[in-house]
């Protein structure tokens, strides 16, 4: 294995170690049965397959307008974000003094998400 092999393996794991560490800080009050530790690797792998499927498929985050990550990156949030304006609107004609501030609408859409966003990195003049 080459040092460039070893070094962004290591990374990737980093990473993996980074997002877990996130999720577990970020979510555990929402999700008590997020362990502390893990009896072993595969207990790990099998918990965190389960975990990020909901995080990224189910969980609507706020950050997001409350879609899925999922439904952002995949392109379906500004659809889905119309059709709950369309809701909000019916409701709002039926039941206008539900509203009493304004005309309801859907949360907005971030013009960009990240979780970490990458640093920039600096221009190399020998590697364009």
């Amino acid at each position: 294995m080459t040092l460039a092999a070893r070094c962004s393996s290591r990374s990737s794991l980093a990473s993996s170690l980074v997002a877990v560490r996130s999720a577990r800080s970020s979510v555990a009050p929402y999700r008590p049965e997020f362990p502390d530790r893990f009896g072993s690797f595969e207990d790990a792998r099998g918990h965190c397959s389960r975990f990020f499927s909901w995080y990224n498929d189910d969980h609507r985050h706020s950050g997001i307008g409350l879609h899925t990550p999922a439904d952002v990156h995949n392109g379906r949030a500004e659809a889905i974000r119309d059709r709950r304006g369309a809701v909000l609107l019916n409701a709002y004609a039926a039941h206008p003094e539900r509203f009493v501030r304004k005309v309801p609408t859907p949360p907005a859409l971030p013009e960009v998400a990240w979780i970490n966003q990458p640093k920039e990195e600096a221009t190399d003049s020998l590697n364009p």
